[in-house]
């Protein structure tokens, strides 16, 4: 270091650009600005989350927008006669609703792998750079997408516009990296639950917002449904755009960053390889019996995502074609799942007693196979809600808990590394689930998916009671 860089000129420059040199050690004043830098956090994530939750609702008209408009679209019409040309050598009847299902599971698990590929290498890139700079690119790199889905008049410009949003989703990845950056281990979990309220308020708030401006254009005439919510969450990730840059300080310090970008990208692949990854082969140094036991967690949380995941992107189409919800009873609905997901996360989940998680999980994962079983049989929209209750309670308790637990393995150093690999799992699971529930809807209708993938959730279930 020269003697400008460290010099009290340098220090004030960097200070005013929101850059520190060394971790926020525990005085009131750095404990304030701990919770600044939370504050900060939640707002960004929950503007981020507000902008992507407003698509949920609209994604059973969006299909039929595109559907109706798919003859003038190469790659609508190319996929069209591909599922076409399966149905028929299996002796399937054509459906266009069941079709949207399907090119709905796939655009939702593209999505979702290149979010899986590209948080890894966006977590990798700031453990070098910084957690600021980076940030700021994949804000831009999100408010691109909106900017293309607000012109995705055809079905192409629509998954251009997804491609781009899945490459540059790595908000929340960073997000969680900055509240590890100015916590401690004690006060780590209020920075977690703040993440998780974030969650929660996004995804009762986006799709709400979402169902409203389908009812206003479908009031009004308005023939490009997508338009307003597009424009909407452009102007949310420009807002979070100028929150990241006025406002959020740089938390890693730069004695802190790793010195090699050939080398992070390197070890970003543990969290690529699905092996290693169901392996925990980046956690050294592990008792073999502990190996053993956070193998299972793992393996747990990533079936149980695997079927709950593709069964719940599927639930809006379920809802559109058994009871014809339009987007504002869809946005409803995630209200009431939202609802309850929070009374119990809040009520229950944040109350219990240390050493509980196990059989708190099991008892999770046994809510939700009645659930999917009731939602699959459901003739009136009272079952179905009834259903609702159910697997929103047995989520809302499942991956707090099955955290908790993962946490409990490997050593202070390696807690970052373990929970990275669990995340990386649910992240896979999310990758491939939609696409799998998305062919069964396809395949056997809703009934038969759900059936199938209530029962499913058996097999989690089992590998964690072991």
């Amino acid at each position: 270091m020269t003697v400008e860089e460290d010099s009290p000129k340098a220090a004030n420059r960097r200070k005013k650009v929101g850059f520190t040199e060394s971790p926020l050690s525990p005085t009131p004043s750095a404990d304030s600005e701990t919770k600044r830098v939370y504050g900060i956090v939640f707002v960004i994530l929950l503007v981020d989350l507000l902008a992507f939750t407003c698509i949920l609702p609209l994604f059973p008209a969006l299909f039929d927008y595109y559907g109706s408009h798919g003859e003038k679209d190469s790659t609508y019409s190319a996929l069209q006669n591909f599922v076409t040309r399966i149905q028929l050598s299996l002796g399937i009847a054509p459906s266009p609703k069941s079709n949207s299902v399907l090119f709905g599971g796939i655009l939702g698990s593209l999505f979702s792998f290149l979010q899986f590929v590209a948080s890894p290498i966006v977590g990798a890139l700031s453990d070098v750079y910084g957690r600021k700079p980076i940030l700021v690119i994949t804000t831009i790199g999100i408010a691109i997408s909106y900017l293309v889905w607000s012109f995705s008049t055809t079905f192409t410009l629509f998954v251009i516009a997804r491609i781009i949003g899945g490459i540059s989703k790595g908000n929340i990845s960073l997000g969680t990296a900055i509240v590890t950056d100015v916590s401690t281990p004690g006060t780590r979990g209020k920075g977690m639950a703040m993440v998780g309220i974030a969650f929660s308020l996004g995804f009762i708030i986006g799709p709400m917002i979402g169902a409203g401006f389908a009812a206003y254009s479908r009031r009004n005439g308005v023939v490009d449904i997508f338009l307003y919510p597009a424009l909407f969450s452009l102007l949310l990730q420009i807002l979070d755009l100028l929150l990241v840059v006025k406002f959020l300080p740089e938390t890693l310090a730069t004695t802190k960053r790793a010195k090699s970008v050939v080398q992070n990208l390197k070890e970003s692949l543990n969290f690529i390889d699905p092996r290693r990854l169901v392996e925990f082969a980046a956690v050294k140094g592990l008792a073999a019996a502990d190996r053993v036991h956070i193998r299972r967690v793992g393996m747990a949380y990533f079936l149980y995502l695997f079927f709950f995941s593709g069964l719940e992107f599927t639930l809006t189409f379920l809802m559109h074609s058994r009871f014809q919800y339009d987007s504002e009873q869809q946005g409803k609905m995630f209200l009431f799942i939202g609802i309850i997901m929070i009374l119990v996360q809040g009520g229950f989940v944040r109350r219990m007693a240390p050493g509980r998680e196990k059989r708190t999980a099991l008892m999770g994962f046994g809510l939700t196979i009645p659930g999917f079983i009731i939602i699959a049989l459901a003739g009136t929209q009272a079952l179905v809600f009834l259903g609702l209750a159910l697997y929103s309670t047995g989520s809302a308790v499942v991956a707090p808990c099955l955290s908790t637990l993962v946490a409990n393995y490997g050593r202070d150093d390696q807690k970052g590394t373990v929970l990275g690999i669990f995340r990386s799992l649910g992240a896979l699971a999310r990758a491939f689930g939609p696409l799998f529930s998305s062919v069964l809807y396809w395949s056997f209708g809703p009934t038969v998916s759900y059936f199938i993938g209530g029962l499913m959730i058996l097999f989690p279930l089992m590998i964690l009671k072991r």
